[in-house]
């Protein structure tokens, strides 16, 4: 339990999606002029990586991964070389479900997405998890950890950047630095915070 824990945090503050491996930059860019569509980015992240992660390990162990067939009498079978396509298809079904379910209950904040919201079928970050989880070797439980910290990792971020950018709508920033301009200077210098958690967890 204690190396699940350990494996959350990780994945949160030394393996940051955007600030540590600058996955996902264009939403997380995009969507970050204000706190409140920042968090509904963040959550949708949490629960796409949530679902999908564990749902590609089962889907790469049992069927995708070398040796998978071999109770069938097919020890030879590799099919990973499937597995980007496979992952691709469990993020597409899943971001799918998430903007059905928004438009249904919350279709408020389905609107504040705009076309962003399908764009996290093919989401880098959102991707990077199921593979950096089969080139790890993670077990359902790791990459079920790993998912959920990898979404609250992006949602920190995210929510972080939102909350800044929308106080620096008041301040007189040179007209170079309005806009993206300033977004792009906050985002190295909270890439450069979390490179402190780096250090830190190294050994």
């Amino acid at each position: 339990m204690a190396d699940l824990g350990a494996l959350f945090l990780r994945a949160v503050f030394v393996e940051n999606m955007p600030l540590t491996y600058f996955l996902g930059l264009c939403t997380f860019l995009a969507l970050s002029r204000r706190t409140e569509t920042a968090f509904g980015l963040g959550v949708a992240v949490i629960a796409v990586m949530g679902v999908t992660v564990p749902a590609n390990q089962l889907i790469y162990s049992a069927m995708l991964a070398p040796g998978a067939w071999a109770w069938i009498g097919m020890p030879d079978l590799d099919l990973s070389y499937l597995a980007l396509l496979t992952f691709i298809g469990v993020v597409a079904a899943s971001v799918q479900l998430l903007e059905m379910v928004l438009e249904r209950y919350l279709p408020r904040v389905q609107a504040s997405f705009g076309a962003f919201l399908p764009l996290l079928t093919i989401h880098c970050a959102i991707l990077g998890g199921s593979l950096f989880m089969v080139e790890r070797r993670y077990d359902l439980a790791e990459a079920a950890v790993y998912g959920l910290g990898s979404g609250a990792g992006f949602a920190l971020a995210v929510v972080m950047l939102g909350a800044i950018r929308t106080r620096l709508a008041y301040a007189d920033l040179p007209a170079g630095l309005r806009g993206l301009g300033i977004a792009f200077v906050l985002a190295g210098m909270m890439s450069l915070g979390f490179s402190s958690f780096a250090q830190m967890a190294a050994p």
